[in-house]
């Protein structure tokens, strides 16, 4: 790997290559993360929609949300018919990790959280509940009545769902840095098999000791997992 390869392997933002059909040529350490996110075809139709009309770069200043990522703009090069390049500008995270607390979390288990709150959940629901848990997790430390109150505002706006599926599962390779250290991170998935309409939920807390994101008929929770 030459220095120029290895300057935009580090690059903080994502840098990624197609080809005139979308297949996948390049993309560096971070667009690894963006693909955990959103699907390849789906940044490969936004790499179209940006690209400049006629062969050569063109950058575009957007408003883009992706899960806890915000993309301020996008760059678009291409220089023949065979390939297609492009970069995506990050900005601040929606809730950054730094904003975090620790204050009023105790050791748990996550499990018996949510299946409380499914519990709950239930007996007023016509909706089917599916949990996909990854029984490896550990208890660690959580804020138990901030996390139940989310949890079941989530599960209200989830109401017209007929199949609610909960996963918690560990995030591969990602990390919440609270104070200066890195923590995995723990995430409560939860999402619908029909489309339903989140606009009517809405979540900010200044003081939170995880981060909540909303997508289209999914939302998720993630949590440092912070053992002692």
């Amino acid at each position: 790997m030459n220095f120029f390869e290895e300057w935009v392997e580090l690059d903080l933002n994502p840098v990624i290559s197609f080809s005139s059909s979308g297949k996948l040529l390049f993309s560096n350490h971070e667009a690894q993360f963006l693909f955990n996110r959103i699907k390849q075809k789906e940044l490969f139709d936004l790499t179209l929609k940006y690209a400049p009309k006629t062969f050569g770069v063109e950058t575009t200043y957007i408003d883009l949300s992706i899960e806890n990522y915000t993309f301020y703009a996008i760059t678009v090069k291409y220089d023949n018919e065979d390939e297609i390049h492009m970069k995506l500008y990050k900005s601040a995270m929606v809730k950054k990790d730094s904003q975090l607390t620790t204050k009023n979390t105790n050791i748990t288990n996550i499990f018996t959280l949510v299946d409380l709150a499914i519990s709950s959940k239930k007996i007023k629901s016509a909706s089917k509940f599916i949990k996909n848990y990854d029984p490896s997790i550990p208890e660690f430390k959580i804020n138990a009545k901030e996390f139940i109150k989310t949890l079941n505002l989530i599960y209200d706006a989830f109401d017209k769902s007929e199949i609610v599926t909960t996963s918690v599962i560990l995030k591969i390779g990602e990390y919440i840095k609270i104070d200066g250290k890195k923590y995995s991170i723990i995430s409560v998935e939860l999402s619908s098999s029909n489309s339903i309409d989140l606009d009517s939920f809405n979540y900010e807390d200044e003081n939170a000791s995880f981060i909540v994101t909303k997508l289209q008929d999914k939302v998720s929770i993630d949590l440092p997992l912070i053992t002692k």
